[in-house]
């Protein structure tokens, strides 16, 4: 609920539901998902249901601790304030690239079989490549956004302020 000031100084409540066409994208969003979510359920639905549990369960009792617990370690390296801003420089890439490898990791770590090469006509080879080449890539870019910074912040306290 927004609170919006209306005529005479009255307050106005009204809900923040937004634009039409914002309602519209959300509709069309949630129709797509049922009809992915029905097309997904037909065949096997006991085992995508074990799946999406087992997943959530995996995520909430394994990888948060485990993730939660590497930016506490990264956090606490850092003993500045400033110095603490710089985590978002290896947050960033770190995420972006865990969660490439953990949606394609039986091709990353390549454990798939030869069905793969027969469904798809494509090739298992190459996926870790060309994840370590992402990596590097999100990592590299973001060293370079740092130091882009850095510099500028640098550059902005070595010129007189001119009033």
């Amino acid at each position: 609920m927004k609170r919006v000031r209306g005529t005479y100084g009255l307050r106005v409540t009204r809900a923040g539901i937004g634009s039409p066409f914002q309602i519209l994208l959300l509709g069309c969003s949630f129709a797509l998902a049922g009809y992915a979510g029905l097309r997904l359920l037909a065949d096997d639905w006991l085992g995508v249901v074990l799946w999406f549990a087992g997943a959530a369960l995996l995520h909430d009792l394994v990888l948060l601790p485990l993730y939660s617990l590497a930016d506490r370690v990264l956090t606490r390296g850092t003993a500045t304030v400033h110095r603490r801003e710089r985590t978002s420089y290896v947050r960033f890439p770190a995420a972006c690239s865990g969660l490439l490898l953990l949606v394609w990791f039986p091709l990353v770590g390549g454990r798939v079989d030869a069905s793969y090469a027969g469904v798809t006509g494509l090739s298992a080879e190459g996926f870790l490549t060309r994840w370590l080449l992402i990596t590097a890539v999100l990592f590299g870019g973001s060293a370079l956004l740092l130091a882009g910074r850095l510099l500028r912040s640098a550059t902005k306290r070595r010129s007189p302020d001119v009033h």
